[in-house]
């Protein structure tokens, strides 16, 4: 994952982004519990991307397989209707059936033969017996096989990562709800407060509209964060291969991840491994090119049975034999081809060493990232308290009618920003420490 896609993950930072989509309604047909785990299990179990990798690994298998024929015969059946008044052949197809007669070498009949038919039903056996080349193309599949295990397997641990990330969204936005439900309950109060004096002719009527513009305001937030809980809910559903539609309700205490600061990019990541493969697989075949200056060895055969007519088997033969065949020179072709399997070796090596890097640079923001989310939850529980203390001495003031309306209503909404910057930083801090997961993951095999 680069650093894009990690960002565009944490910019998670108002809870009006979680309505990006077309608002759905809220809890139509109820909500269903839904924990981390099991979320993580139907999603393994499930979800398209995951068969789609085991399907590139069954295409990897049956290919390796494939290269059994370097050890396998090669079998062919046949049977050919002919006929001619060429001469040769006239002459040579009564040779195979075995019928000359001293009158076929008359010199008329050898020179000016009738039509002549020719039946032949043949089995043909080519037997590999030594391509050193096809040993190291056998070998070279075989790697290939590794390297999708090992992309399976990425695949396994980037999709854990997405249904984290989707568990987390979910959790925020419920807990944003929460936010806005208790931020409405407390503006709804000022505004029960500020309309009972303003029917006394104890407050002004810009008072009472300003109030009214913030409940509405709260309430139209909160309709937008109740959709957002059905957007995330789908969003879970498609990750787990489900049909969309269903409400989750996410456990809170679940997905609150403690992340390790001592944990490293290691050489064993799957991904890396499916380099390394490739790159073992680029060299084996590259000994296959190299190997392919070699003689070969073969044999073959074939039995067949020749009559002049179409059900007759009247004369049989064989013909075996063992071919060494030496391809001295093709026109440099080989040199070349070797030159560039070397150089695309190379640049899976090039690949592997730049990756290596990325992933390092971004464990390192990832654990920044992870102070940052730290200190801020410190900084914001901090101005929690000083905003709930300072909203409960203006709203006494108010009461006593030592402030305005507008007062109230600010140290409201600035305490309702602190709280969803707690959540944010909440959410920020647990995802962040998935993802160190997945950057610091090892596959042992």
């Amino acid at each position: 994952m680069n650093s894009k896609t990690y960002f565009l993950s944490l910019a998670f930072t108002t809870i009006v982004s979680l309505n990006l989509f077309a608002p759905c309604a809220y809890a139509q047909g109820g909500t269903k519990n839904l924990s981390l785990q099991e979320a993580i299990e139907k999603a393994l179990r499930n979800n398209a991307g995951i068969r789609l990798a085991k399907l590139d690994q069954d295409i990897a298998s049956a290919n390796y397989k494939k290269t059994e024929a370097v050890f396998l015969p090669q079998v062919a059946l046949s049977y050919t209707a002919m006929t001619t008044n060429e001469p040769l052949n006239s002459f040579g197809f009564k040779l195979e059936q075995r019928t000359i007669t001293p009158n076929d070498f008359n010199p008329v009949l050898l020179n000016h033969p009738t039509s002549t038919q020719d039946y032949m039903a043949k089995l043909e056996v080519q037997q590999p017996l030594l391509n050193v080349d096809m040993l190291y193309i056998r070998k070279g599949a075989q790697k290939q096989t590794e390297v999708y295990q090992y992309k399976t397997q990425r695949t396994k641990e980037h999709l854990t990562f997405e249904v984290q990330k989707a568990y987390l969204q979910l959790q925020l936005a419920y807990n944003a709800v929460n936010v806005l439900e208790e931020a409405l309950q407390n503006v709804q109060s000022v505004y029960t407060f500020t309309d009972n004096h303003f029917k006394q002719g104890l407050i002004q009527k810009s008072d009472l509209l300003n109030a009214q513009v913030q409940v509405t305001s709260v309430e139209s937030n909160l309709n937008k964060a109740k959709s957002s809980i059905s957007n995330a809910s789908d969003g879970l559903s498609l990750l787990m291969g489900q049909p969309s539609g269903v409400v989750y309700k996410a456990d809170p205490t679940e997905a609150k991840q403690v992340a390790d600061t001592t944990l490293k990019i290691t050489a064993s990541r799957s991904d890396f491994m499916a380099m390394n493969k490739a790159i073992e697989a680029s060299g084996l075949v590259i000994k296959s090119t190299q190997m392919s200056y070699l003689p070969k060895l073969n044999a073959f055969g074939n039995y067949q049975y020749n009559d002049s007519h179409l059900t007759g088997f009247g004369a049989n033969s064989y013909f075996v034999g063992v071919q060494v065949s030496w391809d001295i020179f093709k026109g440099n072709k080989r040199k070349n081809t070797i030159t560039i399997q070397k150089l695309e070796r190379d640049k899976l090596s090039e690949e592997l060493a730049q990756q290596k890097d990325q992933s390092q640079v971004e464990l390192n923001k990832a654990y920044r990232g992870l102070s940052d989310a730290r200190f801020e939850i410190d900084q914001d529980q901090a101005a929690i308290t000083q905003a709930t203390e300072s909203l409960r001495i203006l709203k006494n003031r108010y009461q006593q009618g030592l402030v305005n309306t507008t007062d109230v209503l600010m140290a409201e909404t600035q305490l309702s920003q602190q709280k969803f910057a707690l959540v944010q930083a909440r959410f920020t801090l647990n995802l962040t420490g998935y993802y160190i997961q997945l950057l610091t993951s090892t596959t042992i095999k």
